[in-house]
């Protein structure tokens, strides 16, 4: 095949990309197992009718089809553009077989047709945990998915990963912020102060009287609550002091003050209440969340999510729930930058290369990586039986740090081509470094 042109938005990546981008997948699937959440894989397609639910974003679905379907098909499949929807008929489909509350972790590809940035990709892997409950959804629940969050980048951080600020808001106080000074559309309400950093205050407050029909001095008020932000539970004050009642006000200031008060205690400065935070999906009806990897805001949120109380329901039982989505894709586009530093030591999993003397030894060569594979030391042999530099320049354009020569002077020995030391060794007892023995992630 000919080499073809790339795809926008649909990343490859190189071998020693890909040794980055797993370790950040195994760092998140060890993460959220130490939480107690249950490893799912949902299948990548969904009945179009369940993805467009609302028409707002059916743009962006990938539709599927098979190439040689006959006419219409009477279902027409999507490819899922998050983990939240397939997570939502799954529920529907085994809850008779969950015990609840049911706390679930998926990482995989989802696929979005948005235009490609920096960051952005048409097909990208997300890491998302949710709690479902049944019937009632304990509010300590909306403090510990982002704490789980927190924990997870901080695990992130050895790979150079940036330390995280994770803001957070309550739809339930904003809505009763909204309710509480007169203004009824509050879709358009939290569409406009969602919109805060993009065009800053003033264009939010034309954007309220157009959108919302705010006067002046409602403008005021939904500004001076969008530009209220503590890392501490002390905001409530702020927000009470602008003289703004309503019972569902109220709710969300005591469900926010409460994570803050959590928060506080066990991430210290990373959870932010940051009042001016809606979040654009419709179906969120509590806490929600925003990450911004500190001194890379320009890459947007990394992980969001929210608190949602109707997303599933089966017959007369609804199952709320609450979880946060890590953009995994969008960290790697952070680490690949050049300025980043973030580096594996190789592209492959080979540790060793067991040199060939001549074809018609190539066996002996073989029988050494089956006794270095029993013991789980990943090696390969040389692809031909050219001199040894040649064979030590294979290893080295690959990254593997030992040749093994099966006829050296004292019989079986290998060299690390990196010192150039040379000593005997043994199939059957020899041991890299554990430095050496898989592919590693640094920072310069």
């Amino acid at each position: 095949m000919a080499k073809s042109a790339r795809l926008s938005g649909f990343p490859e990546r190189l071998p020693a990309e890909r040794v980055i981008e797993k370790s950040i997948i195994d760092i998140l699937d060890h993460t959220f197992a130490l939480h107690g959440y249950s490893a799912l894989n949902h299948r990548a397609v969904e009945p179009i009718s369940q993805l467009a639910k609302d028409g707002e974003i059916d743009k962006e679905i990938f539709a599927v089809s098979r190439l040689h379907s006959e006419g219409t098909e009477r279902n027409p499949l999507g490819l899922h553009f998050d983990l939240t929807v397939p997570l939502a008929r799954f529920i529907a489909d085994n809850a008779n077989e969950l015990s609840f509350p049911f706390k679930a972790a998926r990482i995989q590809p989802v696929w979005r047709g948005e235009r490609p940035q920096q960051g952005r990709y048409r097909e990208f892997i997300q890491a998302d945990i949710d709690v479902i409950a049944e019937a009632e959804l304990p509010g300590h629940f909306e403090v510990e998915i982002p704490l789980a969050v927190a924990d997870a980048f901080s695990r992130l951080a050895p790979l150079g990963v940036p330390g995280v600020k994770i803001v957070v808001n309550d739809r339930r106080l904003l809505e009763g912020f909204a309710r509480g000074i007169g203004l009824t559309n509050i879709q358009a309400v939290l569409r406009c102060l969602d919109k805060y950093d993009k065009i800053g205050p003033a264009e939010v407050g034309r954007l309220l009287a157009t959108e919302a029909e705010a006067d002046e001095e409602q403008q005021r008020l939904c500004l001076a609550l969008a530009a209220i932000e503590s890392d501490s539970p002390d905001f409530a004050d702020e927000v009470r002091a602008l003289g703004v009642e309503h019972p569902l006000l109220e709710e969300g200031l005591d469900s926010l003050t409460t994570m803050l008060r959590a928060a506080h205690e066990r991430a210290p400065g990373v959870v932010v209440a940051q009042l001016k935070i809606a979040r654009g999906l419709d179906y969120y009806t509590g806490a929600v969340y925003e990450t911004q990897l500190i001194g890379h805001e320009e890459l947007g949120s990394v992980a969001s999510g929210g608190r949602y109380d109707s997303l599933v329901t089966v017959g007369k039982k609804s199952y709320p729930g609450v979880g946060m989505s890590i953009g995994v894709s969008r960290l790697m586009a952070f680490i690949l930058d050049a300025n980043s530093g973030i580096k594996a030591t190789r592209g492959t999993p080979s540790v060793v290369v067991v040199a060939v003397t001549d074809e018609d030894k190539r066996g002996e060569a073989d029988a050494v990586a089956t006794a270095l594979r029993a013991r789980d030391i990943a090696c390969e042999v040389s692809p031909s039986a050219a001199k040894f530099g040649k064979q030590i320049r294979y290893a080295e354009r690959r990254g593997i740090p030992f040749v093994w020569f099966t006829d050296g002077e004292s019989g079986h020995e290998i060299k690390d081509i990196r010192s150039g030391e040379q000593v005997t060794a043994d199939p059957a007892t020899w041991e890299p470094v554990e430095a050496d023995r898989k592919p590693r992630v640094y920072r310069d």
